[in-house]
């Protein structure tokens, strides 16, 4: 199979068979498959008599791809064993909503991804103790993919959990700290699931490797077991927020019923109205958005440069390619000491191409359910509308830095009238965000 734009792969190719699999199993080999045919019956299924409704069978069969139904449930990440722990979950819940785990005790993780929302801020950059530099990502759906923020600099949603706790724009405190707050509010939670928490006496107020100088001091005048014990306190708190985070899902839309009606040949009147429907073929075909938004959360979780304007023009953003190398070098990764992995566990980053000249410039392929209620758009909300971003990938401009995927697919030739179609099929993507249970038993400490 033709290898999709972007995607990091090494020759290797059994090696990544699990990560493979996980795109696979979400519709991205189906749909690339499908797409390289010329045409003909793949899936004999009765059409729908009227005009807008008479599919091919291989449009059918991309169709079917896209539903959430066929979302099946996400691969256990060995990185973190306690993913499915229903008593995990709601510790994380619980500090995923306290804004004691912050700087100046005003920010939570639900200040930017608010759960009143989409799990996001609807900013152009996120505003914790102050303005960062990316667009909050909304925390639906993570569980499906194996690498975290719009770089891919972490490589597990623990991980991801930790970054913002401690970055100076975001929450802006440091491990030391959190484990005093876990210590004093949420001890016995933390040792029915962890075990005994280690002794912090003695210890200074704030320390980290990643705060300020006096912080950083702080911490290097810690004995190393001592500062071991708080690390892995602090990626039990990761993980802890990640066996929460990991229960948000998208739920069915209004698309997702119209192909299932189309697909039993059932009645399907009034799901769509015929501009919708249009867009849904220009998806699936000409307009070639399912090359990297396919499978049930139509996105393909890898990393695409689509010629996005740098919010800084004097200092355009590497992206990937800057991400994957502090995935390597992050202490929290699958193969360091605090994940639950064994090393031959850790595909993803042991078999992760980082000399891909695809990956400069590139930024990770958002999932486009209920896209319509979460604008700006694009990794530092460089687009106010879903008009800006069509209007964008019609012109398919060359990048600032490295080079636009765009210029191979070559949409440009879609005009007003296809772009209208299309946006109305976007916000026909629009559904309810579900929290669901656990589905694992808790694992013994």
């Amino acid at each position: 199979m033709k290898r999709p734009l972007g995607v990091e792969l090494v020759p290797t190719l059994p090696a990544r068979r699990k990560g493979w699999r996980r795109h696979l199993r979400s519709g991205l080999g189906l749909s690339l498959c499908l797409l390289a045919l010329g045409g003909g019956a793949v899936l004999g299924l009765a059409h729908s008599e009227g005009a807008a409704d008479r599919w091919s069978d291989q449009e059918l069969a991309l169709m079917g791809s896209l539903q959430i139904s066929q979302l099946r449930s996400a691969d256990p990440d060995p990185s973190n064993r306690f993913v499915g722990n229903e008593a995990a979950a709601r510790l994380g819940k619980q500090v995923f909503n306290d804004v004691r785990f912050s700087s100046n005790g005003k920010v939570s993780c639900a200040t930017c991804h608010n759960p009143q929302g989409q799990f996001e801020d609807g900013r152009p950059r996120g505003l914790g103790v102050a303005e960062g530099l990316r667009r909050t990502m909304p925390s639906i759906g993570m569980a499906h993919s194996a690498w975290f923020f719009w770089d891919g600099r972490k490589d597990s949603l623990w991980a991801q959990a930790l970054g913002p706790l401690e970055d100076a724009r975001e929450h802006g405190g440091n491990r030391l700290q959190y484990a005093r707050l876990l210590s004093q509010h949420y001890a016995q939670p933390y040792r029915e699931l962890f075990g005994d928490l280690p002794r912090l006496d003695g210890l200074p107020a704030h320390a980290s490797p990643q705060g300020s100088e006096a912080e950083r001091a702080a911490w290097a005048a810690i004995p190393e077991s001592r500062r071991q014990d708080i690390n892995r306190m602090y990626a039990n708190l990761g993980k802890a927020i990640a066996a929460f985070e990991s229960r948000l899902q998208y739920g069915e839309s209004r698309v997702d019923r119209y192909i299932a009606a189309t697909l039993k040949g059932s009645g399907n009147a009034g799901l769509l109205n015929e501009q919708e429907k249009a867009g849904l073929r220009l998806f699936i075909g000409r307009g070639q958005c399912i090359t990297c938004h396919t499978g049930p959360l139509m996105t393909d979780q890898h990393f695409h440069n689509t010629g996005i304007p740098p919010f800084n023009p004097e200092q355009p953003e590497r992206g990937r390619v800057d991400g994957l190398r502090a995935a390597l070098a992050d202490e929290f990764n699958c193969l360091g000491p605090y994940s639950d992995a064994k090393p031959q566990q850790c595909e993803e980053l042991r078999f992760a191409n980082g000399k891909d000249p695809h990956l400069v410039g590139a930024f990770k392929t958002p999932s486009l359910r209920n896209v319509a209620l979460r604008p700006p758009y694009m990794h530092a909300g460089q687009f106010a509308t879903l008009e800006q971003v069509l209007a964008h990938y019609a012109r398919a401009p060359e990048a600032e830095l490295g080079h636009s995927e765009l210029r191979e697919l070559k949409p440009r030739d879609l005009g007003p009238q296809e772009q209208a179609q299309l946006l109305s099929f976007l916000r026909a993507l629009s559904g309810p965000v579900l929290e669901k249970p656990a589905l694992q038993p808790a694992p013994a400490p």
